[in-house]
């Protein structure tokens, strides 16, 4: 088919009769993104309020970052790691001095960072800590998402993640999350290893744990010669008002696990950092990707990182999150429809005032798409709202008003 003659029926058509059926999207077909609105193959104009999961917190095709990647692609894509580059090291010295890490390992995915920072924490349990082999658990949170690999499905108790794909990863065992008591009690095995933890529930629907539930895990997990493993992959790079959701606890995780805005959303790239006790107990041959650190990627993140120091993205997120909510909450008070707004930064949910199995989320997302505004729906009543953080006061309350709109001219 001549690419010019595709609209929204057509490509819909290709796709659902050429690729799998593994996701379930609104019916729009993009063909262009600028800063924070997208076109459609019919021209007609989005606020884009997912931002691809928070990987375009910079704004789509960002200009600086668009410009690095087009001057490297033309220098030097790939080598794999069997050979020196000269951008890596440059990136790898960058991204720990960044965040205060001794060492980085340098993947494509978040879902491969998990993977990175789980095999790390199992190399220290034996290799440091004196775990007995093959003994060595790690804690998870329930209602955790960090992927679709085997290990992240063992690590589910979202039935769409798991079920049918068993048997499952030994070694793993889930907590209640925001429970420090249910913590404190897995503590107590000498072989668990590792907790990693969202600081920020995102697929669960943006579920913000209580005040000082972090510090205190942290705390736990130190007291216990345990690591404190952060998926900072969508909550991470100033989407919730800080560089990283866990600055807001002030602590430093053992093992750090970004992706997604670790890009701009250009291309796949993630890190895990850590310490050299930590890291170092990985040696050549026993881990690694045939892209991961690549020296497209390397060039990528750093300027990705930079525009969002540069041009105050976290701050920017901080107050215009703030905003949201309240707006959210006016909402709120006029309809019925709405049970709650939660987040922090611009990353936020509205609870729909109805069952999980209903389709009235998925039905306003619709609406909010016929009124030019992109957000979609997780766990069946819950929108979340996550715009760039290159949006500025002006665009935020405009599309404020299409949610009220929306909302109060909503028929179930």
């Amino acid at each position: 088919m001549n690419k010019m003659s595709l609209n929204t029926s057509s490509a819909i058509d290709l796709e659902n009769k050429y690729g799998a059926h593994n996701y379930h999207p609104l019916p729009v077909v993009l063909s262009r993104g600028q800063g924070i609105k997208v076109w459609d193959v019919d021209g007609n104009e989005y606020y884009d309020f997912l931002s691809a999961y928070s990987a375009v917190n910079q704004g789509h095709c960002h200009p600086k970052i668009v410009s690095t990647l087009v001057g490297q692609a033309e220098k030097l894509q790939l080598t794999s790691r069997a050979f020196y580059t000269d951008a890596l090291g440059e990136y790898a010295e960058y991204i720990t001095s960044l965040f205060g890490y001794d060492k980085v390992l340098p993947m494509n995915t978040g879902v491969e960072g998990g993977e990175t920072a789980l095999k790390l924490c199992r190399k220290w349990a034996y290799k440091v800590k004196g775990t007995k082999k093959n003994e060595a658990k790690i804690l998870f949170a329930e209602g955790n998402f960090w992927g679709r690999t085997l290990a992240a499905c063992s690590s589910s108790t979202d039935p769409d993640c798991f079920e049918d794909y068993g048997p499952f990863m030994p070694g793993f065992e889930i907590i209640p999350y925001n429970d420090l008591s249910s913590l404190k009690n897995a503590l107590k095995d000498e072989n668990v290893a590792g907790f990693m933890v969202e600081p920020i529930q995102g697929e669960a629907g943006v579920i913000v744990p209580d005040e000082g539930y972090l510090n205190e895990a942290y705390n736990l997990c130190k007291e216990n010669n345990v690591l404190f493993i952060a998926d900072e992959v969508q909550t991470g790079l100033g989407r919730t008002g800080k560089m990283l959701c866990s600055d807001y606890a002030n602590i430093k995780p053992d093992i750090l696990i970004l992706g997604k805005a670790l890009s701009g959303g250009i291309l796949p790239i993630s890190a895990v950092l850590s310490s050299d006790e930590i890291m170092l107990t990985i040696k050549p041959g026993q881990h690694g990707s045939t892209y991961g650190g690549n020296p497209l990627a390397c060039r990528v993140a750093q300027v990705a990182l930079e525009v969002i120091i540069e041009e105050g993205l976290p701050e920017n997120a901080f107050q215009l999150g703030k905003l949201f909510r309240e707006e959210m909450n006016k909402i709120i008070q006029k309809s019925e429809l709405l049970n709650i707004v939660r987040g922090k930064g611009l990353l936020n949910a509205l609870e729909v005032n109805d069952s999980p199995l209903s389709s009235t989320a998925l039905d306003i997302c619709h609406a909010l798409k016929d009124n030019g505004l992109l957000a979609k729906p997780t766990h069946g009543n819950i929108i979340r709202f996550a715009p760039p953080l290159t949006i500025k006061e002006s665009e935020l309350l405009e599309c404020c008003k299409i949610i009220e709109r929306t909302i109060l001219n909503f028929k179930n």
